[in-house]
């Protein structure tokens, strides 16, 4: 067959027979390996590709298990970055080659026909575990075996200790981990390429996998290939010592009755294909999810453990009379040591993971499929008895239990690492959609309902349950949402959408009583359950299961919240109520600083209007707004006009929301309101900002940063350098100005020590001196500036001659109109500028005999 390779290649290109004559070390079974090798870097991409798929449907799969590999990294990238693939997250729809990509790496296409060829024969390939998330490595580090199925049995030890760890992944997982890893890996992508996460072709196959593997409706379409024995080999089986941990608290695979305990030839074509979703959602859950800082390693460790002594204590007051097994088998066994204790190596972890904003898209594409899937569940299975689950089809099980099993634990902390390391600013928006995203499955129920009808109605009761069980979702994401929310600039619109969105999120109907009624079963005293000898829990150590109702008795709901906070936070947390004191004195600060940015915007309205109607077309002359140091610091450029409007009526409308979630009447918004105007008014917008005096001058507080970040208060931003170097305005004449400056200089340098002598006289002349060489600035007094050197003070009083009034379009018409004004009256150009110096002449003699009594007035 290799001879056959060869001669293949040879009938392609006769010209590569001199490259094989030279080349004997190779061995023959890697000829086809290099000569695709060649070909990436001579041929164009359509006819590589199509070349690729001739090799895929002509040989076999010993062959071609050699060149795998290196076609999935020339694909997606390498796992190190140094070879950027296809460039999947820059390739658009308008793209020449984007129909090439999407047809060869479709579900159905060549390179899935590949990976099918190579499962049929058990191919193995390995993967770093230096490759893998963080908390991942560190927990193998560690010799602690992390609780996901996708790393059970797949270690492979050599020799040389833990760093060299590898993964033996079969294709389909392998291929699906070295697409799911291009996402997150770091890469030298070319200078000017900006991702768009829309459109591009890595968003659409994430979309194509998720539709294909997850479906809907209907089964997952079978593999085209089969092995000896009639079936695809799904990955290695378990060893039956070592149960499969699943998410979460579930310990036992979805296929375990299905294929490990099953000969593959007898086994149902419909659990041999489920497998595969399975292993797509779990690749794609531990590389997009499984990412958070040191901190959050440390605190979710071993959260199985946590939860397994939740178990058992929970169990020891249902069950007094039946014997127990100690804690320390069943779920535990999942974190059993499997090699001696090492401890972490230094900077695993330390280095804070910060997903990009195209990678939370990709997981909210994720999350909304995943609700979908969930929710297409057939009715008959939702409602009927657990005897009836028996006969229920594996794809329909896994539907029953996808979201719960596999996505909330990683998710939430996903979500919580995102709340508390995100940048301040829009870019949240991407956060804040997956969050909400996951908090409302009822919307991705595949219904056609008005948006607007569907607010009103409100939540289903259906769904109370699962608000229950994703308890710390809701109620501890929205305390994240409310610490980032009092630090942000409200008056910008995009950071007002987004309180907007969270407000009407939370107010729709029922969901407020849902979200209580799951804080009350978790306050519930324990005590209590100790005489609830009628219901049971019963772990895997006893024989249970969590893979069905059919298997757990599992009926109250209290021990339901109990384990979903336990264990997601341990059990000691320190539960913070969403409707308790302490929140709702937040949530009324909240309201205040929304209240005050609402006045800001309406305020910054009112200005830009007056603005707007000042600065007409005279404006071009300098005669408009001269105050160009004025700058508010309470919104952004675009936050001015139709953007103020927004911004106002989003947050007019999160305020009513944020009553109906809380139960704020009139009266108390009412007098929260009083409260605010009588400790602010329109002066107060013009003072300083809260400081405290610190050796190197004013240092804002806390409440100081509020008000500047809000609008209320700002500092007077002014220009206090030299008055003839700050920047060429618009109103000024560019060319004027920078000749006026040279000429001034050169007076300035000639006649300076005159100019000094004649200030410095305490006569007439002295203030008639003083009134045109000294600058304005020097002249003011008793007003606070920023700090500045004595040298640039005094170097700014010295008295000077400035010409720059002059380079003045404003300036220039006056002078224009002065002498047409005098054409008028027949003066010449002599006699007009005579006029016009005399005349400037007598105001400022004028204003030195008469200011300081007119300033006194």
């Amino acid at each position: 067959m290799v001879e056959g390779g060869v001669k293949w290649i040879l009938n392609r290109d006769p010209s590569r027979l001199e490259y094989y004559m030279a080349a004997p070390a190779l061995q023959q079974s890697s000829f086809l390996l290099a000569n695709l090798k060649v070909d990436s870097t001579t041929k164009p991409f359509l006819q590589r590709c199509q070349e690729l798929v001739k090799v895929i449907d002509d040989y076999p799969a010993k062959e071609l298990h050699l060149i795998f590999p290196w076609l999935v990294e020339s694909v997606f990238g390498s796992l190190d970055g140094v070879i950027v693939g296809w460039n999947l997250r820059f390739l658009q729809a308008r793209s020449n080659e984007y129909n090439i990509v999407m047809d060869f790496l479709d579900p159905s296409g060549p390179m899935m026909k590949l990976v099918y060829k190579l499962q049929a024969e058990e191919y193995k390939y390995e993967i770093p575990v230096s490759f893998l998330p963080g908390p991942v490595k560190a927990s193998i580090q560690e010799g602690v075996l992390p609780d996901c199925p996708l790393f059970h049995n797949k270690l492979q030890f050599p020799l040389s200790g833990l760093q060299t760890l590898s993964l033996a992944l079969n294709p389909f997982e392998y291929y699906m981990f070295m697409f799911a890893s291009s996402l997150i890996t770091p890469k030298n992508y070319p200078l000017g390429q900006h991702v768009s996460s829309s459109d591009n072709a890595y968003f659409v196959l994430v979309d194509t996998y998720l539709k294909y593997f997850l479906p809907t409706e209907g089964s997952v379409p079978p593999s085209p290939f089969a092995d000896n024995r009639g079936s695809v080999s799904p990955s290695a089986p378990r060893a039956p010592s070592v149960p499969f941990a699943g998410y979460g608290i579930h310990s036992t695979s979805l296929l375990k009755r299905h294929i490990s305990h099953q000969p593959s030839v007898t086994a149902d074509p419909a659990a041999q294909e489920i497998w595969r979703s399975e292993a797509l959602l779990q690749v794609f859950v531990e590389m997009w999810l499984h990412h958070y800082s040191l901190e959050m390693y440390q605190k979710l460790q071993s959260p199985q453990v946590k939860l397994a002594l939740l178990h058992y204590r929970l169990s020891m007051s249902s069950m007094p009379c039946q014997p127990l097994t100690p804690p320390g088998s069943g779920t535990l066994d999942t974190y059993q040591v499997l090699l001696p204790f090492h401890p972490l190596p230094p900077g695993l972890l330390e280095e804070t993971f910060t997903p990009t904003e195209e990678h939370v898209l990709v997981v909210r594409l994720l999350v909304k499929h995943l609700h979908a899937f969930s929710c297409s569940l057939k009715p008959e299975q939702v409602s009927s008895s657990p005897s009836a689950h028996s006969h229920a089809s594996p794809l329909e099980e896994f539907k029953r239990v996808v979201v719960q099993r596999f996505v909330q634990q990683k998710l939430y902390v996903f979500l919580q690492h995102c709340f508390g390391h995100w940048p301040l600013d829009a870019s949240f928006r991407a956060v804040l959609e997956t969050w909400l995203s996951y908090i409302q499955p009822w919307r991705y129920t595949g219904e056609n309902t008005n948006p607007q009808t569907d607010q009103n109605k409100g939540v289903p009761e259906k769904w109370g349950l699962f608000v229950q069980e994703n308890l710390l979702m809701y109620t501890k994401l929205f305390q994240g949402f409310l610490n980032r929310v009092v630090r942000i600039d409200l008056v910008n619109v995009k950071n007002a959408l987004m309180v907007f969105r969270v407000a009407k999120v939370f107010a729709q109907p029922n969901l407020s009583e849902m979200i209580q009624k799951g804080e009350q079963l978790f306050l519930e005293p324990e005590h209590v359950l100790h005489h609830r000898q009628h219901r049971v829990f019963l772990t895997p150590s006893h024989g249970g299961s969590f893979l069905s109702a059919r298997q757990s008795v599992v009926t109250d709901r209290v021990f339901r919240v109990k384990s979903h906070v336990y264990g997601l936070e341990g059990q000691d947390c320190q539960y913070k109520q969403m409707f308790g004191t302490e929140l709702r004195g937040a949530v009324l600060k909240l309201i205040q600083i929304i209240a005050q940015a609402r006045q800001t915007a309406k305020r910054i309205s009112d200005q830009s209007a007056e603005v707007a109607a000042n600065n007409s077309f005279m404006s071009w002359f300098g005669m408009g707004s001269p105050d160009l140091n004025y700058t508010f610091n309470g919104g952004e450029v675009d936050d001015t006009g139709e953007c103020v409007k927004k911004t106002h009526e989003f947050l007019e409308r999160s305020l009513d929301y944020l009553c109906q979630i809380f139960r704020l009447n009139a009266g108390q918004l009412s007098q929260l309101m009083a409260t605010l105007s009588s400790g602010q008014d329109d002066g107060n917008s013009r003072q300083l900002p809260d400081c405290v005096q610190g050796e190197n001058g004013l240092i804002l507080t806390d409440l100081g940063r509020m008000q500047i970040i809000n609008g209320l208060r700002r500092f007077e931003i002014e220009y206090q350098g030299d008055p003839e170097l700050q920047p060429i305005r618009s109103y000024e004449n560019a060319v004027l100005v920078r000749l006026f400056f040279k000429i001034s200089s050169l007076v300035n340098e000639r006649f300076g020590g005159h100019m000094e002598a004649l200030c410095s006289r305490p006569d007439f002349l002295g203030r008639l001196g003083r009134h045109y060489l000294a600058s304005p600035e020097a002249m003011a007094d008793g007003r606070q500036r920023s700090p500045e050197t004595w040298r640039t003070v005094e170097r700014n009083r010295r008295p000077r001659l400035s010409l720059r009034a002059l380079a003045s379009y404003r300036t220039l018409l006056m002078l224009l109109l002065l002498y047409l004004f005098g054409v008028l009256f027949s003066f010449g150009p002599m006699s007009s500028t005579l006029l016009i110096l005399t005349g400037g002449f007598l105001y400022g003699l004028f204003i030195t005999l008469f200011g300081d009594k007119l300033k006194s007035q």
